[in-house]
């Protein structure tokens, strides 16, 4: 169904291999690994089978992601990620990739829309992000896996940020690149788009119920002027 550009007045955004280039950053830490068994593996199919070990990771990592929330240890791993932070354990020196095109199409949509972050990660990595790019200041609200009782595939980071945004929750616009952020939207009665640029596949994001699918994320400002 196509996106009803009438109902967006605000858009939500995923983090990791929405804005952030996540997944390729894996992949690249994973050719390092593999090119140890350059002896079995061709140089040619390395970077394939990369890809595609990290693609694998997202249903596994959906569900494990799921019942941590069900379980309501979600927010408890979360903490326990950034209190790490000051002991350099996940506080990687390596910068975050951007994903091409994501801060020209953000300083463009916020002079139309309120625009909201709604992350799994950890607050202290999610604002390392913003901050390496600057882009902080772009974002009404900031929700990450630490910010509501529950976080993503439930509603409530969409809630919580449609309420500091002044709108409803069925007026955002959830962009995102896994089946949970497809299923955040859904459940907060939102819209949906689905990128292609993190690690979700075309066919899971559509059987969740995106209801449009980019390439890429950048072009979500034509999208939305050409509706």
């Amino acid at each position: 169904m196509p996106i009803n550009i009438n109902r967006v007045r605000a858009i939500c955004f995923d983090v990791d291999g929405t804005l952030s280039d996540t997944d390729d950053l894996f992949v690249h830490q994973l050719v390092k690994l593999l090119m140890h068994l350059r002896y079995i593996i061709p140089d040619r199919e390395v970077y394939r089978l990369a890809r595609k070990m990290v693609m694998f990771t997202e249903g596994p990592g959906n569900w494990a992601y799921s019942m941590a929330d069900k379980l309501g240890l979600d927010d408890k791993i979360a903490a326990v990620v950034d209190r790490f932070y000051p002991m350099g354990i996940g506080n990687s020196a390596q910068p975050f990739r951007i994903i091409p095109g994501v801060k020209e199409m953000l300083a463009n949509l916020r002079d139309q829309y309120p625009l909201s972050i709604i992350s799994g990660r950890g607050q202290k990595s999610t604002l390392r992000f913003l901050s390496q790019y600057e882009l902080s200041n772009y974002f009404s609200a900031i929700a990450t896996g630490q910010t509501c009782l529950h976080t993503k595939p439930y509603a409530d980071p969409i809630e919580w940020a449609a309420l500091r945004m002044g709108i409803p929750a069925s007026s955002c616009l959830m962009v995102g690149d896994t089946v949970v952020d497809i299923l955040c939207g859904k459940n907060a009665g939102a819209q949906t788009v689905g990128v292609l640029c993190g690690f979700g596949e075309r066919k899971e994001l559509v059987r969740a119920g995106a209801d449009q699918i980019l390439e890429n994320t950048s072009q979500l400002v034509d999208l939305l002027r050409n509706q």
